[in-house]
């Protein structure tokens, strides 16, 4: 077991050992928005299927244009047809002549450069090109220069996205094959947890991570198992974790991992399964056990039996610290990446900022820090950024404030006044 961990190694740790599930299945189209492709996905045609105009224009053969990088003399062709998109025209284009031709209209055979409508002079049945400005070969778009028949269109571990779902449809496929959509069971533990609707009382909560970390599995689009909170009685937990474990592919709890007198999970987690860490170099959020539970010898009357393929596997469990906030970020920098890895996503690295930070920040080497922050323009257009103030792990409405983290390094001191520092936005994790 490794304690005291860097965020780099525990994040290498959890990138070695956590390997995606292997069950697929094959969904049509319309209910695969969102989720995992299970394989590559090959291009059955061209796309564009034709060479075809960008623009509302009309169509000629680039050779009329006269040569020279600046012609000055404009060119008259006779307009002989028009081809709109869906219908194309039939025939060839001879020299002297020009086609109406709208966006997306199939480029007819004899013509290989569009010019747009507003450039051109209309009399009659004839058509007057500027003089200069239009290169042979403008705006046309190519068979197949989106993509190729036989390309890669879309990458295994890919979420089917607005784009990635538009292109699958865009290729005429009905069917998709995607990963199965992950279990991941989730509960709060805590004799101080009050659910809602229950009357306040001296030393007691009300459970906030039960909805901001449900909250934050949705937006991975996992299948949640809410099992609500568990009181701190070893016999109860042990009851939870293997009922979640006989289905769920994944458990995720908060609190009770940071190793006081009724801090369980730890020892439960060593007598079910295997630890692999606990402790990190990390602020907000050092308790963060992870680890296996292998024993699944209990069903539960809350769960749906999971299918058979997945009995024998054992179940992640990432046990999250009880603070709000620690419980969010340990979440957002090691189980989010830990779960789309699992579900067979492509795993999406944190984009770093580099922004200019308002004020100093006081910082000792040793373990990597997020400080909640707003990220916004300065007077003179750059990126500016500042904290929300305290950094308390219990401060939740900080985290409601905060578009951004900044992320400092383990082995980073203090930060100046002025100084760059990385930040990560927090848009469409939260």
């Amino acid at each position: 077991m490794h304690q005291d961990l860097s965020v780099p190694q525990a994040q290498a740790l959890l990138a070695d050992m956590v390997t995606p599930l292997a069950a697929s299945e094959t969904l049509p189209l319309p209910q695969a928005q969102g989720r995992i492709l299970a394989r590559d996905i090959v291009s059955p045609i061209d796309v564009p299927a034709h060479n075809n105009s960008a623009m509302d224009g009309y169509a000629f053969a680039g050779a009329a244009l006269p040569s020279g990088a600046a012609p000055t003399t404009s060119v008259t062709l006779t307009i002989v047809g028009t081809a709109l998109a869906g219908q194309p025209w039939d025939g060839t284009l001879q020299s002297g002549q020009a086609l109406r031709i709208m966006t997306g209209a199939v480029i007819p055979a004899g013509a290989d450069t569009i010019v747009p409508q507003e450039l051109v002079t209309v009399q009659g049945s004839t058509v007057t090109l500027p003089a200069g400005g239009i290169p042979p070969g403008a705006n046309v778009r190519l068979c197949g220069e989106d993509l190729a028949q036989g390309q890669i269109a879309l990458q295994k571990g890919q979420t089917l996205n607005a784009a990635a779902w538009g292109l699958a449809a865009s290729l005429g496929l009905a069917t998709l094959p995607v990963a199965r959509r992950l279990r991941v069971a989730y509960f709060s533990t805590g004799d101080e947890i009050l659910s809602l609707g229950e009357p306040p009382r001296p030393g007691a909560v009300y459970d906030s991570n039960r909805y901001t970390i449900v909250r934050m599995l949705h937006r991975l689009g996992v299948e949640v198992l809410d099992l609500g909170a568990i009181p701190d009685e070893p016999q109860r937990l042990r009851q939870a974790f293997t009922q979640a474990a006989a289905t769920a592919d994944a458990i995720v709890t908060s609190g009770g991992v940071s190793g006081g007198d009724a801090d369980h999970t730890q020892a439960l987690m060593q007598e079910l399964g295997e630890v692999a860490f606990w402790r990190l170099a990390l602020r907000p959020g050092r308790p963060l056990a992870v680890g296996k539970i292998t024993k699944k010898s209990a069903s539960s009357p809350m769960l749906e039996s999971a299918d058979s393929s997945q009995n024998n596997q054992p179940t992640w469990l990432f046990g999250l610290p009880g603070n709000p906030v620690a419980a969010m970020v340990s979440f957002l920098a090691l189980v989010r990446p830990a779960l789309q890895r699992l579900m067979g996503a492509t795993v999406s690295a944190p984009l770093y900022i580099p922004t200019r930070c308002s004020h100093a920040i006081r910082k000792k080497p040793g373990r990597t820090e997020y400080l909640r922050a707003i990220v916004a323009p300065a007077a003179d257009g750059s990126l500016q950024v500042r904290t929300t103030g305290a950094q308390g792990s219990g401060l939740l409405h900080s985290m409601v404030q905060a578009n951004s983290l900044i992320v400092l390094a383990h082995d980073q001191g203090d930060v100046a006044a002025g100084d760059a520092v990385p930040v990560w936005l927090l848009d469409g994790m939260v």
